[in-house]
């Protein structure tokens, strides 16, 4: 059952799952869609009365969850074209070429190519190139910070994600989304590093914030930057 309730401005959308259950419980996930797990006797308005008063901890949840939602500007793949790798910006620089290549030249991302139409494509391969050695750089200290902890992600692997910048499987493998590259390296270690704060507390709780805060003490900072930077 799907509805909504109204927060001051704020609409909040719900689904309602009944079950055989003495309590009512709210779950907000990594999409941001609120999930209410409600006994069968629950009267809809008693769950959005429940709903309201956890109003605040809901948009808290979702406003949390949203620096992990790519937002990246569609960008031109032409010559003056702004392009953004590890937080700096670029500008994007087309020259003729039969030899097609990509690299940094300055303040330029050079690409030389035959045909204009595959510029999207070279450049895109090589951010790809490029995010999954930087990755592996960046996260091979943090995996060793987190062995006091007793342990150790399975494999970290890049994945396109529509709405994740990352995410952490059961089976503990981490997977990043190579969007990132365009970010600083303090917002690529603050995904990992929530990542691996996963590997010991599933979800999101005070614990699992605290140990965070424990291992990047700044990592509110680096949250804000990607959300303005990458939006």
């Amino acid at each position: 059952m799907n509805t909504s309730i109204q927060f001051g401005s704020r609409q909040i959308d719900f689904l309602v799952e009944y079950s055989e259950r003495k309590t009512l419980g709210i779950t907000v996930t990594p999409d941001m869609d609120v999930l209410v797990k409600a006994p069968i006797d629950s009267t809809i308005v008693k769950i959005k009365e429940k709903l309201l008063k956890k109003a605040p901890w809901i948009i808290k949840q979702q406003s949390f969850f949203l620096a992990f939602h790519p937002k990246t500007t569609k960008r031109k793949y032409v010559s003056g074209e702004t392009h953004l790798y590890m937080g700096r910006q670029y500008r994007l620089r087309v020259e003729s070429g039969e030899i097609e290549s990509v690299k940094l030249k300055g303040g330029f991302i050079e690409v030389n190519v035959l045909d204009k139409s595959r510029v999207e494509y070279l450049l895109n391969n090589w951010y790809l190139q490029h995010a999954r050695l930087k990755f592996h750089v960046i996260a091979e200290p943090l995996i060793e910070q987190f062995k006091r902890y007793k342990v150790k992600p399975s494999s970290i692997v890049l994945r396109d994600m529509a709405t994740r910048w990352g995410s952490c499987t059961p089976k503990g493998k981490i997977i990043l989304n190579p969007e990132l590259i365009k970010a600083p390296k303090g917002c690529i270690e603050y995904v990992i590093i929530h990542e691996l704060c996963h590997l010991i507390h599933h979800d999101h709780t005070q614990k699992f914030i605290d140990l965070q805060t424990k291992e990047m003490p700044d990592w509110e900072k680096w949250k804000s930057k990607l959300e303005r930077l990458l939006a």
